[in-house]
């Protein structure tokens, strides 16, 4: 289905592009959590590699360790590593990336609990005008650790000057449901044929081509994820060369790039 809607906008089913909207889980706002021993078996020291050492906290480790600044982005890394791939996918960047960025975090984290933004709200633009925006679920989608059943669901929507496609794993919709139905022409452009992401991958390590997500892609797909967490921990507006890989006289923004490695953990060591 994520193949399906890219084809079509990429084949100009919805006409010009003008934005993309993503809409990516609520992370979570919980805490202050309590320190304790680590658990027999578990090499809390190596665990934390080249991050700030820290006392043991449970909820630092194994599913929760992706909604802390120190190991992960929150969400906009974990969940938007998929669907703002999509975003790329579609409109045909997969190579490339946005010129600028500008993002904010939308609720105040509980001190001594997660510190990855729980809500937020991200806008990317691309050199050729398109706007794409990515933000979290609505407020009441996480709740003392409960999920709102009723919280709208995440997805990938293009909109164009003809109408919109939206996609999900597992639904596709649009304006007008003739869009996904109706043949794409001859010469129409055509995206590789993949059943299974991961099978596609297990294939290209026998046949040594590349698999239809190459290192590059996966690079820039993790780039455009990191760029949003920049910009809602800086909460402004970012320009990104996207040969240089650096943003545009910015040194403070700059330096959010890398961070300096706890001893005796280094570049070289990784």
């Amino acid at each position: 289905m994520f193949r399906l809607a890219c084809e079509l906008v990429r084949n100009g089913r919805v006409g010009k592009l003008k934005q993309v909207d993503v809409v990516l889980p609520a992370g979570r706002c919980e805490g202050p959590f309590e320190s304790s021993s680590p658990p027999p078996g578990l090499n809390w020291d190596m665990w934390q590699g080249p991050t700030p050492y820290l006392d043991y906290v449970k909820e630092r480790t194994h599913l929760t360790f992706r909604y802390w600044w120190d190991y992960s982005g929150g969400t906009m890394t974990d969940w938007g590593a998929h669907h703002n791939d999509i975003a790329l996918w579609g409109l045909g960047l997969e190579r490339s990336g946005p010129v600028a960025v500008k993002g904010k975090p939308l609720v105040k984290m509980i001190p001594g609990g997660f510190t990855a933004a729980s809500l937020y709200d991200v806008q990317y633009t691309y050199a050729n005008g398109v706007v794409h925006h990515c933000r979290s679920t609505d407020a009441n989608a996480w709740h003392g650790g409960v999920v709102d059943p009723d919280g709208e669901q995440h997805g990938v929507k293009f909109l164009g000057t003809d109408g919109w496609i939206w996609v999900t794993r597992g639904a596709i919709d649009a304006s007008d449901p003739e869009m996904l139905v109706e043949p794409l022409p001859s010469d129409a452009k055509r995206l590789v044929v993949s059943e299974h992401h991961m099978a596609n991958f297990f294939a290209s390590t026998v046949s040594r081509e590349q698999p239809i997500c190459n290192a590059e892609i996966g690079h820039l797909s993790a780039s455009v994820c990191h760029l949003g967490v920049i910009a809602i921990r800086l909460g402004r507006e970012l320009k990104f060369d996207l040969v240089s890989e650096k943003f545009v006289d910015d040194a403070p923004a700059d330096q959010w790039l890398s961070r300096e490695m706890r001893k005796p953990w280094s570049f070289e060591s990784v």
